[in-house]
């Protein structure tokens, strides 16, 4: 049976503090949780005709055809463990959060479900209270009139990962109280106005003589109120100018001003100002310091848009909020007859190198500020900041210590998880996987990241990388793919996804994924491992001058990697450029000696996952045999 879409109310729980339990007593609490789950989650469930789909060390995903019944079950589920509480110490109560949205879903043939409503829920659950239940706006209007519930409105909620904001509410507490704790709400109340009278009167005899008055504001003494900092990753992108001389371009600039604002949302670990809040600036004169403080963000974006005919010209600043300095600032044009297509690669390419640049920033200013006691989100920049870097070995180990603290820091830290696989994977040369045991424990990180977030992109294109080190080629493909349907903008995912069809054959269909990855990033640390593949590709079309201008240009991005060299050498000794050709291949020898021989070095590619068939026996007829040619030996 295929995959089957379907509306569904989707539940997600987890046990807040489950970490803490766990190195507190790792036996006790799973003891506990089994016995929970056996005697009071699974029954609830079923009673309000609901489905597990699936449960995890520390939580459960279950799907309802009905938001009533899904919200009934989870007040059911948190006043009865209330009851189980009562009395325990709060160190050893287990308390769920639980997340409810209503949305389409898809149901895979084992019964496992995906989609947006199921990432809405989880990040819901993220938002709950320990023993609380947070619903979107679709589950609190189905519910309204139904049921007998309070809910406390939390506004919109841009939702890690989700790109448009989502209306959120709490359950009131008073909602889940069962039926024996209502009974004694009388008595309650009584006591509780006979209480609150005397603390008032002990309040309203005790202030003047406790607390003399405060100063007026201004005074020597008076309170100052301090903000709170702003997330690391806080941007808004102001409306772009439109600079054109005629105004109904005035659409254009909004497109790309909209565009761009949901493109970045989707940064792990970023806040960005919704588009309609960014809007209330359009055409006032307001300081940039003054946007910075008034909507709470580190960095601001503006730039402006000229059309002239079939030619657009954008230009951007990054401005740093806090002091108004200029951070990066860049300007490209695009010639596109088709106005939808250039605001998609302006879109595109602005969203790629933006969020490297904040990225950057923001790791360096992690750096700079010496962070005694630095958050997992702290640590998780700097490794990506690290990661931005050109490849070196000492980069990679650097990034993957980060990475490791902020596992530490928070064990359930996806973003971490990803990191750490994708080093691993990548290895201390970026040759595959170092050893077996570092394959199997990214093996076991990346299961670990689908369990919990089954649609990041980076996950699949970490999944690709190893996939590639194991000769698993219909997977690598597959798993890139996917990568680049959930971020059209992973310029990696997108070079080695063009990567994959030329060495299957189509180098013709590779050439402009790669030129779009190279477009999107131009900048960033694989940009090298672009120019290879897409000099690859035009060599095996038989356009070797082409393919040598590419070849350089990655020597020049990335003169220590020593196959760039060789690539290159080959397609001069294919040119007749012998002594230019023997100059290349001394350069390789100097940074990887062993590598003496055209079969050595086919043995190296297998091994390190680049062995298939059809590549190989294209590069024994180009660059093998223009190292050949150079006097580069066979054996």
């Amino acid at each position: 049976m295929a995959a089957t879409r379907r509306l569904a109310a989707i539940l997600a729980a987890d046990v807040a503090g489950y970490s803490r339990l766990m190195g507190a007593d790792e036996e006790g609490t799973l003891e506990r949780l089994r016995a929970i789950r056996s005697d009071l989650t699974d029954p609830q469930i079923a009673t309000h005709r609901g489905r597990i789909v699936k449960t995890t060390g520390d939580g459960f995903l279950a799907e309802f055809g009905s938001t009533v019944d899904a919200l009934r079950c989870a007040g059911d589920i948190q006043a009865r463990m209330a009851e189980q509480n009562a009395g325990a110490p709060p160190e050893s109560r287990i308390d769920w959060r639980i997340g409810i949205h209503q949305g389409d879903i898809v149901v895979e043939e084992d019964g496992d479900i995906f989609g947006d409503g199921v990432n809405v829920a989880a990040r819901l659950e993220a938002l709950a209270q320990p023993g609380g239940i947070c619903v979107s706006a679709r589950v609190q209007e189905d519910a309204a009139g139904k049921l007998d519930l309070a809910f406390r409105d939390l506004g919109q909620q841009q939702l890690r990962n989700i790109a448009r904001p989502v209306h959120a509410y709490a359950v009131s507490a008073e909602a889940m109280w069962s039926p024996r704790r209502r009974m004694s709400i009388a008595a309650l109340l009584t006591a509780s106005v006979v209480v609150v009278a005397i603390v008032a009167f002990a309040v309203f005899w005790a202030w003047p003589r406790l607390w003399p008055q405060a100063p007026a504001s201004g005074e020597p003494g008076s309170a100052v109120a301090v903000a709170e900092p702003a997330p690391r990753l806080s941007i808004v992108v102001l409306p772009f100018a439109n600079l054109s001389s005629d105004p109904e371009q005035e659409y254009f600039a909004d497109g790309i001003t909209d565009d761009l604002t949901t493109d970045l949302s989707r940064i792990d670990g970023s806040f960005v100002i919704a588009r309609t809040t960014a809007f209330t600036y359009k055409g006032k004169a307001a300081g940039i310091k003054q946007i910075s403080r008034e909507l709470g963000v580190r960095y601001v974006l503006e730039g402006s848009v000229r059309r002239f005919g079939r030619r657009v010209q954008v230009n951007v600043q990054l401005i740093d909020g806090e002091s108004g300095t200029h951070l990066w600032a860049d300007r490209f044009d695009v010639e596109r007859s088709d106005l939808a297509e250039a605001q998609s690669e302006i879109t595109s390419r602005l969203a790629r190198t933006l969020g490297l640049e904040l990225v950057r920033d923001a790791g360096r200013r992690v750096e700079e500020q010496r962070v005694v006691d630095p958050t997992a989100a702290d640590l998780v920049l700097q490794a990506r900041a690290i990661g931005s870097r050109p490849f070196s070995p000492k980069n990679r180990d650097d990034a993957l210590r980060a990475y490791e603290r902020a596992l530490e820091r928070d064990p359930h830290s996806i973003d971490a998880r990803i990191g750490i696989a994708l080093m691993l994977a990548n290895g201390p040369q970026a040759t595959g996987p170092a050893t077996p045991q570092d394959a199997e424990r990214a093996e076991q990180l990346l299961r670990e990241v689908m369990e919990r977030d089954p649609n990041r992109s980076e996950a699949y294109r970490t999944i690709a990388v190893l996939r590639t080190a194991q000769s698993r080629w219909d997977e690598v493909t597959s798993a890139l793919k996917t990568a680049v349907s959930l971020d059209p903008n992973n310029a990696a995912a997108l070079r080695n996804l063009g990567q994959r069809l030329h060495f299957t054959g189509d180098s013709g269909a590779a050439i402009p994924l790669i030129e779009k990855a190279l477009r999107l990033s131009p900048r960033d640390s694989g940009v090298a491992f672009g120019y290879l593949n897409l000099g690859d590709c035009y060599l095996f079309l038989g356009q070797p001058d082409k393919a040598m201008e590419l070849f350089r240009k990655g020597v020049a991005a990335a003169p220590r990697i020593y196959y760039i060299h060789l690539v290159l050498a080959g397609a001069l000794g294919l040119k007749g450029e012998l002594d230019e050709a023997r100059s290349e291949i001394a350069e390789s020898q100097k940074i990887k000696p062993d590598i003496g021989s055209v079969s050595r070095w086919r043995d190296e590619l297998r091994r390190i996952g680049l062995g298939h068939p059809l590549w190989l026996a294209q590069m024994d007829q180009t660059v093998f045999e223009g190292l050949r040619r150079a006097g580069f030996p066979d054996e």
